[in-house]
């Protein structure tokens, strides 16, 4: 990543996302735009997921979200500013 200013949102997920390899899609698309962070089913069905990057970059990935893999149904994503993490890769929890 470089020296750009950096961006964090937190990001919940709702719709048909768990079981249509959203996450599997959602760890490449963030690291083909150099976003560091995380992805996780959450148990009453959303899909959560920390974004750390450029603006441009984070605000790329969220559009791309709302579509997911072809399989995904995508109702609504809540959105939130956050605190960055200082993570190092985008991995899948």
């Amino acid at each position: 990543m470089s020296n750009e200013p950096m961006t964090a949102r937190h990001l919940i997920i709702h719709g048909q996302v768990q079981g249509v390899f959203y996450r599997d899609w959602t760890v490449e698309a963030a690291r083909n735009l150099d976003i560091v962070g995380w992805v996780r089913n959450l148990s009453d069905g959303p899909v959560e997921a920390h974004l750390e990057g450029a603006p441009e970059a984070v605000d790329r990935m969220i559009v791309a979200m709302h579509d997911g893999p072809p399989r995904a149904a995508v109702d609504h994503i809540d959105i939130a500013d956050a605190q960055p993490q200082a993570l190092t890769d985008f991995t899948r929890r």
